[in-house]
């Protein structure tokens, strides 16, 4: 009888049957090796591949804000008085020297320099420059280590964004989040190893799927979007006169059935369906709780200021993050749009900065007083950075600054960081880095570290090579704000 016969098929019936002994040590490559292997420099066992991880880690998870639209550093943390006592001269051609710039202020007769209309103050024990639109996270600014000095290589908004979230401009690789699940595993039996918010209602530049998927790995490692709303995850709830108990006999029928294709076929994307079928059962009872915020004392949710009661919001998801991080969430992505300021800026970043400031100083305060700041490693930043030129007319009052890959500001705390660090310099126009760059393949291999991971090491199969989300090019550890 003439029977259709699929690669996998034929792979596991030829060769004395070598096809199912790779696809078996494929299957065993996703699952926690049986001993502990011991290092000189001994780590801790996971569940994911890297077992051991390479080193202690100083992180157990980690909390991202991305703060999408490319914020501007010279209004936030890149303090530039020269900027203001040039207010209106051209941008000097040799700070310039012949730098790529968009086509949005390219064709200008004139770039004119623009001093940021914001005042900027020193706090903390480190007396670190802020901006007065940032007056909450002035006061933390001693559990921080803001870097100055970061760059990158991608002037427009979707390469750059998956560069930070991938590690390369092309669509296609995995996200960090992916990345630490597959290497780490999880350390929740209920909830996803890595979950994506995203805050509601926000123009500017699109958020791609792509950004928290998981490229050439398993489906399963990649990002699962919480919404706002009465269904936090999309298709999760049974459908009308479904029971909780008939879908479990209907989940354990199915695994019956895939049980015996999996023995017959030897295919790991069985076994990581039937996976992913448990946990979400599970999570039909895990994500409700999560997500509902009532129990949370009205001291907390003042703590992270009007905007915590109300769904969606980023002072929400900062609040809904703690409580991800609590319950095992490795990876916890938060997204923010509307940084992308190309003409008023003033009046914009004003009200960015209300919506973020607060609920970012609170969940590091939030984090501290529960014991997790420790262990928890926090990030905000963007894309990349903005000139120190208008686009556009420049007023007294108004102006807008373009994409500028070449310098722009992050910050990092709590998971080994050290507190009270301005890390990197930038010149006195704000335009380039003098000292101390960091670029993103030194920001992941840095963020690797932390989570006891050596970038080097960490990689996965992908077109006959050894891929890396550090990819193939020189990076560094940034040793200078490690605790």
């Amino acid at each position: 009888m003439n029977q259709f016969i699929h690669r996998r098929h034929w792979l596991q019936r030829v060769g004395m049957g070598f096809g199912g002994i790779a696809a078996l040590h494929l299957m065993q490559r996703h699952t926690p090796a049986a001993t502990v292997v011991k290092t000189s420099k001994p780590g801790i066992p996971s569940d994911g591949v890297i077992n051991p991880t390479h080193h202690l880690p100083k992180a157990k998870r980690v909390i991202y804000l991305f703060q999408a639209g490319g914020p501007s550093q010279l209004e936030t943390w890149d303090y530039k008085p020269l900027l203001n006592e040039l207010q209106g001269k051209p941008l000097p051609d040799s700070v310039r020297n012949g730098q790529r710039l968009t086509g949005m202020s390219g064709n200008q007769a004139i770039l004119p320099l623009a001093g940021s209309i914001f005042g900027f103050e020193q706090h903390g024990e480190s007396g670190t420059w802020v901006s007065e639109l940032m007056p909450h996270m002035a006061g933390q600014v001693d559990q921080i280590a803001i870097i100055r000095s970061m760059h990158t290589e991608a002037i427009n908004h979707d390469p750059a964004i998956t560069f930070l979230q991938t590690g390369n401009q092309i669509s296609g690789r995995p996200s960090i989040g992916s990345w630490l699940h597959y290497g780490l595993g999880s350390d929740s039996e209920n909830l996803p190893a890595f979950v994506v918010l995203i805050t509601k209602d926000k123009g500017g530049q699109p958020l791609y799927s792509r950004l928290w998927g998981s490229g050439f790995l398993p489906a399963r490692y990649q990002g699962v979007q919480f919404r706002s709303g009465k269904e936090p995850v999309l298709y999760l709830a049974n459908p009308p006169g479904i029971s909780r108990d008939s879908r479990r006999s209907m989940l354990d029928r199915l695994n019956e059935l895939h049980a015996l294709e999996q023995d017959r076929l030897g295919d790991s994307e069985l076994a990581s369906r039937i996976e992913q079928y448990e946990m979400a059962y599970r999570m039909q009872a895990s994500v409700p709780e999560v997500a509902d915020l009532s129990d949370e004392s009205q001291a907390t949710l003042d703590l992270y200021g009007p905007d915590a009661s109300k769904p969606g919001t980023f002072a929400a998801n900062c609040v809904l993050a703690r409580r991800l991080a609590e319950r095992g969430v490795r990876f916890i992505q938060l997204y923010h749009q509307g940084w992308d300021q190309h003409g008023n800026l003033p009046t914009a970043i004003k009200r960015q900065c209300q919506e973020t400031d607060q609920p970012a100083a609170a969940l590091l305060q939030d984090l501290q007083q529960r014991g997790m700041l420790d262990d928890t490693l926090v990030i905000w930043g963007g894309e990349f950075g903005r000139t120190n030129y208008s686009q556009g007319t420049l007023t007294a009052t108004n102006y807008g600054r373009d994409h500028h890959p070449r310098c722009f500001s992050m910050w990092m705390a709590g998971g080994g960081v050290r507190g009270g660090v301005t890390h990197g310099e930038t010149c006195e126009f704000g335009y380039n880095v003098v000292s101390d760059g960091v670029h993103v393949r030194d920001f992941h291999a840095t963020l690797m570290h932390l989570m006891g991971i050596d970038h080097t090491r960490f990689t996965a199969k992908f077109q006959g090579l050894d891929a890396r989300l550090t990819g193939v090019e020189p990076s560094r550890i940034v040793q200078e704000i490690l605790a």
